[in-house]
């Protein structure tokens, strides 16, 4: 079993990226399931949502507490709580920032990338500039980045679970996986 969570803030998509992410793996055969946590839900906010996927049917109904993925929506959220808990080595951490991954001071026992999806939200108007909706853009990349599921998964399962504007999201998401860089030799190169 995989599992993943995924810290945002309200407003940012954080629980619809979720169910496209089950949507789409449900769509290449595998099973999925996907939950927000409960709790303060309003704009803002922070909270957290998840996704578990299995070659089989899933029968655990707990939050996640012991991920193999992170995916941050804000990467503010990095100074007021401690994503990583109970993150598995090796792990995979993906950050919507502007910022190189090595700005965040990670442990080295994790991988992690970032996209600013903000841009790419804004570019294909998708919210507003001072809150964008950033989901569809970090599932390209965390496509890309863990290559657990395929970009046109994602593509249809956009088009079951975004009632608007879902060409902008498509776009979205297309342009994140392109632009995320996942070799680490070349993102060391590039920062240097």
């Amino acid at each position: 079993m995989i599992e993943i969570r995924m810290h945002g803030r309200g407003g940012q998509g954080a629980v619809i990226a979720c169910k496209i992410l089950a949507n789409a793996l449900f769509r290449e055969g595998k099973f999925a399931q996907s939950f927000p946590a409960f709790g303060v839900e309003r704009r803002g906010a922070p909270v957290m949502a998840f996704t578990r996927i299995d070659d089989k049917p899933i029968h655990l109904r707990t939050q996640i507490y012991e991920p193999d993925h992170l995916i941050i929506l804000d990467a503010s959220l990095l100074q007021t709580i401690d994503v990583t808990v109970g993150l598995k080595p090796g792990g995979k951490i993906l950050i919507n920032s502007t910022l190189a991954p090595e700005s965040f001071n990670l442990p080295d026992k994790y991988e992690v990338r970032t996209i600013d999806a903000n841009s790419i939200a804004i570019a294909n108007g998708l919210g507003s500039r001072s809150t964008p909706i950033v989901n569809t853009a970090i599932l390209g990349a965390f496509s890309k980045f863990t290559g657990i599921l395929g970009v046109t998964a994602i593509e249809a399962a956009i088009h079951d679970a975004v009632p608007i504007k879902k060409e902008a999201n498509v776009r979205a998401t297309h342009e994140a996986y392109e632009k995320l860089k996942t070799d680490p030799v070349a993102l060391m190169m590039e920062q240097s």
